[in-house]
């Protein structure tokens, strides 16, 4: 058996690492290029964004809507996998699946209306501390 040195062992991790984060990117740009709601969140992330750099929100309220957003879009991105998976497990049409993926739809949707929510009280704050 032969011995790995720890500079192997090193390169090995940082390929390993480096790897993953491409699968990682792989997954979030099959997610966009495939996914329609997904494209949708994306432009309502970019409008918040602008929104917040507009009525200058302070540093955690940006903490807040960063999390909103970031949650609405790996949620997003967690149902397509939940979706991906039962059409493999259950390509024909089964009760079951049908409920699993309304149920993922329906955490989506539950997300994206709190996030709204969250966003608005959010953003009325900061424009009522701008116009005084």
């Amino acid at each position: 058996m032969k011995h790995k040195t720890p500079e192997a062992t090193d390169l090995e991790r940082s390929r390993s690492l480096t790897a993953s984060f491409g699968y990682a990117f792989q997954g979030i740009f099959q997610v966009i290029t495939t996914q329609r709601n997904m494209r949708i969140h994306l432009i309502v992330a970019v409008l918040a964004i602008l929104a917040a750099l507009g009525l200058q929100l302070q540093a955690l309220e940006w903490v807040a809507i960063l999390i909103l957003i970031g949650l609405v879009l790996a949620f997003e991105m967690l149902n397509t996998a939940l979706e991906t998976l039962i059409d493999l497990v259950s390509p024909k049409f089964h009760p079951l699946a049908k409920i699993i993926k309304d149920v993922g739809a329906g955490m989506v949707l539950i997300l994206a209306i709190t996030a709204v929510i969250g966003g608005s009280i959010i953003y009325l704050h900061a424009l009522f501390r701008l116009i005084g």
